[in-house]
């Protein structure tokens, strides 16, 4: 059993899906897993390890076949579906990939929406985010109107709106160039430093690794071995 003041604590976790000629895949197998409150981790994870499931599970995007995920002492696996929407809600922050913002929406009515479902919202609140991260002259811009670099602040201040305790971040900086990606990445998480906010950061990008002083390869606690890298990403 994991012990101590750990925010997330995961434990015997399994997941499997059918791949599309019925037989089932592995994906992830993970014993255990736990980060700290206020703790800066990164996960290493090659396409097709099963990083993205990972943080999607932990989110209660999705379910697990077997095993538990904690967050905060609450067992997130036995929530009904709308209990896990209203805990993400309240309690995480998510900085996806591609930054899933809403294309009709400006920058600030992005992070607007997103407090909804937590707390409420927040019209100054929203703008004061924005505008620490760089973003005061483009609250009225819609995404298609900024570039990659602030559409991911964008993401960032919608992750941290409803101040969460946990932050998860799926590649956050890969669409970004080097130079802008670490800019990027001290900026988030500086942010969370600031919010008391834990942080689950997954990437395949050694130069973004390398900035944090805990580093877990996910090969290394997934012992699942996926058929096909199609079936995980």
């Amino acid at each position: 059993m994991l012990r101590g003041m750990n925010l997330l604590e995961i434990e015997g976790l399994a997941k499997s899906y059918l791949d599309p000629e019925g037989r089932r895949q592995d994906v992830l197998r993970v014993e255990s897993l736990a980060v700290g409150e206020g703790e800066q981790m990164a996960l290493r994870g090659r396409s097709g390890s099963g990083k993205t499931t990972l943080l999607n599970l932990i989110a209660g995007l999705g379910l697990p076949d077997a095993g538990h995920i904690r967050i905060g002492g609450t067992e997130i696996t036995t929530l009904s579906e709308a209990a896990r929407d209203r805990f993400r809600a309240r309690h995480l922050g998510y900085v996806f990939q591609t930054f899933n913002l809403l294309q009709g929406y400006t920058a600030l009515e992005n992070v607007v929406l997103g407090m909804a479902f937590g707390p409420g919202r927040d019209r100054s609140a929203a703008q004061g985010l924005l505008e620490r991260l760089g973003l005061g002259d483009r609250l009225h811009y819609r995404p298609g109107q900024l570039s990659v670099g602030q559409q991911q602040r964008v993401a960032v201040a919608r992750a941290l709106a409803n101040r969460p305790r946990l932050v998860l971040a799926d590649e956050p900086t890969g669409n970004l160039d080097p130079t802008h990606a670490g800019e990027a990445l001290e900026l988030m998480r500086s942010m969370c430093t600031d919010a008391g906010a834990a942080l689950l950061l997954v990437s395949h990008d050694e130069a973004v690794l390398e900035r944090f002083d805990r580093c877990v390869d996910l090969s290394d606690i997934n012992t699942a071995r996926p058929a096909t890298a199609e079936a995980t990403r």
